[in-house]
Formats: structure tokens, sequence, C-alpha cells
């Protein structure tokens, strides 16, 4: 099974029905000059204020030694090797201090299985990027059932948009001749050995104002791209159109297009006959596979289906449903609803094995596997035995494979590698990774904060079993709140080693706009509800030092992407409650958001500044232009990306820009390659770790 990699597209439709509106914004923008983004002058000025930076903090007695550690952790071997699971072998893309850019390899999965892999390696990318003079980072393999010939997307410098090219995994070898797709945010998949559907740049007004196609075309082998023929077409107000292809258990396959009208409404098409025919499924739901003649999906909305087999049920939003395929595109489908969490729960994944659907899920924020098979008669859910209170992730399952594996792990035990076996019925422990820190002296206990509104909003807080809450304990707290993204219990040896083992204590808060609590508790912030969002994580702050846990003094934040919007907000709003914030590429002009890169995508997520009842909204908290010189602004540090096609650098230039001119003190670091997690490679990652270290010493150790 392949699906559009809609996760990894943040998108959502573009309203423009107002653009006076932003040109205002735009006449009265100083600093629209840093929005291009390899322009001679804004490269220049980051250039200055990395030196200026740097030079603060590289030049701290403690950055060697948080760069070394952080450089050990980086490329240490001791690393679960996870990946997919396909035609008998395992999948994996592996760094390390050899393999910077990586390795693409593979293993029998009876090897695998055993804990003993024996890997054979497919592509080297480090070896490719020399070969070619290339700045190249791999973005994922698709291949074709049945057939050694995979589609590699390799990305120049860590970008979105990447180069598709036809790999023939026998040869180890790029087809001579065979399949590329140029430099664009596109999808591919096989319909068979000589023919790809792909959705790309065909030219001028074939992309959306995301940035993405919202043409799918059939392109066969020993042809022009241009001349591909069109199977489907969005419009151009869509984020976009994506190819795929799901896969039953009996080998089946059914070739797909997702047309994404917003980042949380699609409609699904399968494309196997004569025209496309679309999925009756509500505009909020997202198609998790095949399994036995049925399509499997959850619920993100409510849904009534029509039909004798509906009965006119309401099913409840966050639900996993089944629908036999062949009425899946009729006006009646038959529908059956095959497990629906309560409030307090959520469904975080979906994999498909050839015995059994299995879900990653959650329960007031602790992870568990449930189990649901049919026997041509009934549906049975039942769950597997694996370790509580962490999390559970699935590291690798295939529709015709009998073999999966799941990953567990806490804030304070190392990722555990686990064969779910005898029909995914049980689960065996393959290998547990050692410890990269000492986690002996710690404790992770969860509290509860309350938000203005009364809602409870629950954070886990990891510190020393001999704390003394006497409000004096150095505290990094991170949140996201977005896109329903859940922060759940993970291992991190950076935060233990880096932080927790040189007397940090480390908050993760599950704040509205995540998924901890399903498809509710995400669309409780959305668009001008937003507020709810930033007041959870204030109430979070408050509760930390209403117990003692630290203080303003300190207390500092991070956060990323939609985090950063977070960070900037927190920081304008309540100034006083922190001393240090990390923010990482970030959003921050949200009147010019949905005009750079992929923002238009981003609109049913904040809404739109072209929207005046949204634009008032979205203009009381943009952290740009809120902005205001005042004594008990702390001195944030901020990190983007050159090479980020995703979230703008200009957002966090044009954001220093103004604090320098109106005086503020800021700190600055724009790593040149790296795309949006601003590091193209393990050591760049490393680098950055230290640097965001180092900054939290001083401002909260010192």
């Amino acid at each position: 099974m392949r699906l559009p990699a809609l996760g990894a597209v943040l998108g959502a439709l573009l309203l423009g029905s107002c653009a006076t509106l932003s040109n205002m914004t735009t006449a009265r923008d100083p600093y629209l000059w840093l929005e291009e983004v390899e322009g001679e002058r804004a490269l220049g000025w980051v250039r200055e204020q990395n030196a200026r930076s740097l030079a603060i903090l590289e030049g701290d007695s403690r950055f060697a030694q948080l760069h070394a550690d952080a450089m050990t952790i980086a490329n240490s071997r001791d690393r679960l090797p996870t990946g997919s699971v396909r035609e008998g072998h395992y999948y994996n893309f592996w760094q390390d201090a050899t393999h910077v850019r990586g390795i693409w390899r593979r293993t029998p999965l009876a090897q695998f299985a055993s804990g003993a892999p024996q890997w054979e390696t497919i592509l080297d990318i480090d070896a490719l990027a020399r070969t070619e003079n290339a700045n190249w980072v791999y973005k994922g393999a698709d291949c074709l059932a049945g057939s050694t010939r995979c589609m590699i997307s390799l990305s120049d410098g860590g970008k979105d948009a990447s180069t598709w090219r036809e790999y023939d995994i026998a040869r180890r070898a790029f087809v001579e001749g065979g399949f590329v797709v140029p430099e664009a945010k596109s999808s591919v998949s096989w319909l068979d050995a000589d023919t790809l559907l792909v959705g790309t740049d065909w030219g001028p007004g074939t992309m959306t104002e995301s940035g993405y196609a919202f043409i799918i075309k059939r392109w066969a082998r020993g042809t022009p791209l241009a001349s591909a023929s069109e199977v489907l077409r969005g419009q151009a107000a869509d984020v976009g159109a994506f190819s795929g292809e799901l896969e039953d258990v009996d080998g089946t396959r059914v070739p797909i297009a997702t047309v994404a009208n917003t980042f949380f409404e699609s409609t699904v098409w399968r494309l196997d006959g004569a025209a496309p025919q679309r999925f009756t499924l509500p505009p909020r739901s997202s198609v998790r596979g095949l399994y036995k003649g049925h399509l499997i999906a959850t619920l993100e909305e409510t849904w009534t289906p029509q039909g004798a087999s509906a009965g006119g049920v309401v099913i409840p939003t966050g639900s996993l449903i089944a629908i036999t395929l062949d009425t899946a595109t009729g006006p009646a489908p038959t529908v059956t609803v095959l497990h629906t969490p309560s409030a307090r729960q959520s469904i975080e994944q979906v994999a498909i094995t050839r015995d059994a659907i299995l879900i990653a899920g959650y329960d007031n924020v602790r992870g568990r596997v449930l189990r649901l098979a049919y026997d041509g008669r009934a549906w049975v859910e039942g769950q597997v035995d694996l370790p509580a209170n962490g999390s559970v992730s699935f590291a690798g399952t295939s529709s015709t494979e009998q073999a999966a594996f799941a990953i567990y792990e806490d804030f304070l035990t190392p990722d555990t590698l686990f064969a779910l076996e005898d029909r995914a019925t049980r689960a065996r422990a393959i290998r547990s990774l050692p410890a990269q820190f000492d986690a002996s002296a710690f404790i992770s206990e969860q509290f509860e904060a309350i938000s203005r509104d009364g809602t409870r909003i629950p954070y886990f807080v990891l510190h020393r079993r001999d704390m003394a809450f006497n409000g004096q304990n150095p505290t990094l707290l991170y949140a996201y709140g977005g896109f329903q993204l859940s922060q759940t219990p993970g291992y991190s040896p950076n935060v233990g080693k880096l932080w927790l083992e040189r007397g940090g204590v480390y908050v993760i808060a599950n704040i509205r706009g995540g998924g901890e609590f399903g498809p509710a508790w995400h669309q409780a912030g959305l668009r001008t509800n937003r507020q709810v969002i930033f007041d959870d994580f204030y109430a979070v702050q408050q509760d930390l030092i209403a117990r003692g846990v630290t203080s303003a003094r300190r207390l500092g934040i991070m956060g990323g992407s939609n985090g950063g919007l977070l960070m900037g907000v927190a920081l304008n709003q309540h100034p006083e409650m922190v001393n240090a914030a990390v923010v990482q590429v970030p959003l921050l002009d949200m009147l010019r958001y949905d005009q750079l890169l992929a923002g238009a995508s981003w609109v049913d997520e904040y809404g739109s500044p072209s929207n005046r009842e949204e634009r008032r909204f979205l203009r009381s908290i943009s952290p740009y232009q809120n902005l205001r010189a005042r004594p008990d602004f702390p001195l944030p540090f901020v990190l983007t990306s050159t090479k980020d096609d995703r979230v703008h650098p200009g957002h966090a230039r044009k954001y220093v820009a103004r604090m320098i001119e109106l005086g503020m003190p800021v700190l600055y670091f724009e790593n040149i390659d790296g795309g949006h997690s601003a590091a193209a490679n393990l050591n760049e990652a490393a680098r950055r770790r230290a640097l965001e270290y180092t900054y939290l010493m001083q401002r909260l150790m010192d």
C-alpha cells in the first residue's frame, strides 16, 4: 500500500477574496527584501547575524562538550533501524558518522525478526552526492510490486521539492533512459512496469497556490513527460492532487488519487476503471488501506452514511470504519464501525497486515495497540500485550505479509523493537537500545493544568527524583499545538544527555490543536478559535510555577514550525512568564503567511488573511506585527534554514530584523542548507542542538 503523503504536505485552501487587504500590509512592510531567499542583500544580512550569534554561543565554554555529546548521539550506531516491509525484505534508511547523508539498505525479514540482520546496501547517498557533485538528501522511494524497479526521491539540500529518478535494485543503478521527474513538489506512483501516475509542475497554471500539482497524468515509458495524458484534475484553489496506491491482502492493487481541497478536507478517487470513481466518504476522513475487500478509513467528522447497512446511524468523529470495496464508490456504501475511541482516547496510526488491522492509539496520552480481524462473518477486536505508560508506533508492516513490527518507548526507557507474531496477536521483543543517558535518577510524572475555559490540559514533567519543588529548577517547556500532531512520551537521548543530566527539567504539554484526544481536540483551536491553544500553553506555564517546579526566571520554552508560531505568540502575550525561548523554523508573519511558499495550504488551520473576520483575528495574534519593546521581554534564539521551502525563512528573518530595529536583544542562526528540519544531515543537526542547549544554559542556569 502506498497512500499519498498528505501528512508531509502542509496544505489548506486559499480563500483569496480581498487582495487589497494584503496589499496594505505589503506596502507597510520595510523588510520584504528579506523574503528574497537567495537574494545577495538578504544572505549578507543572514551571514552578519550568524556571525554575531555564533560568537556568543560557540564562544561559550560549555558549547564544545555539548557539541561533542550531540555528535556522539547523532552518529551513534545504537539506534533501531526502522523502515518498511516489502516482499520478504525489511528496508531501512540509515545515517551515521560514516554515512552522513545515508544509505538505503535491506535485509531478509527472517533475519530482521531474529535481531541479527545482514544488511545489503541498495543506494549510497554519500557516494551519489560525491559522484554527481550535488547536495542530495534522500526523501524516499516508491517501488513497483513484483519488480526491482523503484522511483527514488532526491532533494537538493533538504527542500520539500525533489527530483524523482528510476532505480533498479537488482543492478544497483539508475535506469539509463528511465523515468525522471524534474524537481518540483511532485507525487509519483506506479501503474505498471511501463506506466507512472504523476502529479507535478506541468507548466504555467498547473500548480496550486500552495505550490503543489493539481493535475494527475499517466506517463508511458519511452515518451516525453510533456506527452503524458491527463487522468484527474483538481483546481488551482485546492492544496493539490496526489497519486497513490492501495494493496489488499491478496495482492490486489487499486491505483488512487487524493485531491486535497483543504488541509483537512479531501476527495479520494480510484483510477482502475474507464473513468475516475470517487470513494463515498465525508470530506474530513482519511483512507488507511484495504483489508479483505474492505476500504479502511478514519473519520475526522461525524458521518451519517446513506443505505440500509448504516440505517441512518450517526458515526462519531474519530472512528475507524470499514466499507466493502464493491460499494465504496456507490451512493449507499456498506459501512461497519470497527472502533470508536472515547473522549480521552485517540487513534494515532493504522497499519494493515495479511491477517489483521492494527491500531496504535492513546488513552490519556499513554500508548496501546489494538488488533482487529475479519473471519468472513464477524469482526473481532483484541489488544496486543505491550508495555504501558509510553508510546507505541509501527515500524514496518505490509498488507501482503504476516510480519509486523512495532516500537515501544517512554521518556526514560530506550526504544524496544517488537515483532508482532502469531497473526499479530502477541509481541516479542527483538532488541532494546542501550541507555544513552543515566535515567536512574529521573522520574516522569503527568500533571494537569486548567485552561481559561476550564478544560483539563495534561502535561508530562521529567525531573530528578529528589528535585525540590522550590521554583528554582531550570525548566524547558516544549509544545506544538496544531495540525492534529500529538506530543507523546518518547525517549530522547539529546534531552537526557544535553539537558537532564546537566540539571534541567523537561516538560511536554499536550495542548489543544494536537491529536492527543482525537480530531475534536485538534478542531477546538482552528481558525479564530486559536486563542484557546495559547491559553492552554499559558495555563501549563502557570501550573508549573504554582507547583514549584520552576519560576519565570528559570523557565524556557521551545517550539518549531507551528510551534514557532506558538513561541512568538507566547512571547508577545506573556513575556513575563519566561526567560528563554527557542523559536525554530517559525511562522511569524500571519498576515502574509498565505503568500509565502506552502503557506496558502494552511488556511484551514489558521484562517485566511483575505477574510475580514479571520484577518482581524490573525492581526491580533501575529507575532511579527505585534512586537513591542518592553523590559520584561526575554532574549530569544530564533533558528531557520535558507533551504526551507515549506515555512519561508522570511518569517524568522523579518521578525529578527524588527526586533533589532526596536532595540530588543535577539540571537539568530540560519542554516544555509537543511530544509524544514533546519539540518540537512546528522552533523548539522548535532550542531543546532548544541547551540540551542548552550543558549538555554546561558539563560536559565547562569
